[in-house]
C-alpha cells in the first residue's frame, strides 16, 4: 500500500528550505569584481551555481519531507534542530562570503556547515534512506566549495 503525500508537510518543507535560500541569495553577488579578482580557475562558470542550487535546493526539502513523515514523534524535534542550523549556516555563508567579502571567515563557517551536513546524512540514514541518497549531492558540492573556499583563503 503506497502512503499518500501529506501536501501540507511537503509546501512547509519546500518553503522553509527556500526561503533560507532566499536569504542567502541576497547577499550573493558572483558577478562582482571583488569576486572574479579571487576565484580560483577549477571555479565552474557562474551561470552553473543558480542551476545547481537550485537541483540542490530541491533535493533538501524533499530529504526534509521524507525525513519528518518517516520520523517517530520523539524524533522531530531532532530534525528540525539540525535542519535549522544547516539552512542558518547555509544562509550565513552566503553573506560572509559575498556581503563581508571575508573568505576566511566563510572558510571556517563552511566547516561548521559540512559538520551540519554530516548530521542531516545521519540522522536521514537512520529514519529514511532515500532522504540519504537526495542529501549526498549537497553534501558533495559543499565539499567541492569547501575547496575553492580555501584556495581563496588561503592560496
Amino acid at each position: 500500500m503506497k502512503k499518500r503525500i501529506n501536501w501540507k508537510v511537503l509546501i512547509i518543507s519546500f518553503i522553509v528550505v527556500h526561503l533560507a535560500a532566499l536569504i542567502g541569495s541576497l547577499s550573493t553577488n558572483a558577478d562582482s569584481e571583488w569576486y572574479d579578482s579571487v576565484k580560483p580557475s577549477i571555479t565552474p562558470p557562474n551561470y552553473v551555481f543558480p542551476i545547481v542550487w537550485t537541483i540542490l535546493f530541491i533535493f533538501i526539502s524533499l530529504s526534509l519531507y521524507l525525513v519528518w513523515m518517516n520520523s517517530k514523534k520523539n524524533q522531530k524535534k531532532a530534525i528540525g534542530i539540525v535542519f535549522g542550523i544547516n539552512l542558518i549556516l547555509n544562509a550565513l555563508w552566503s553573506y560572509l562570503f559575498f556581503g563581508l567579502q571575508n573568505p576566511l571567515a566563510a572558510f571556517y563557517e563552511l566547516i561548521l556547515l559540512w559538520i551540519s551536513i554530516i548530521s542531516m546524512l545521519i540522522l536521514n540514514y537512520r529514519i529514511n534512506k532515500s532522504g540519504f541518497w537526495m542529501l549526498m549531492p549537497y553534501f558533495l558540492w559543499v565539499s567541492f566549495a569547501g575547496i575553492l573556499n580555501w584556495l581563496i583563503a588561503f592560496g
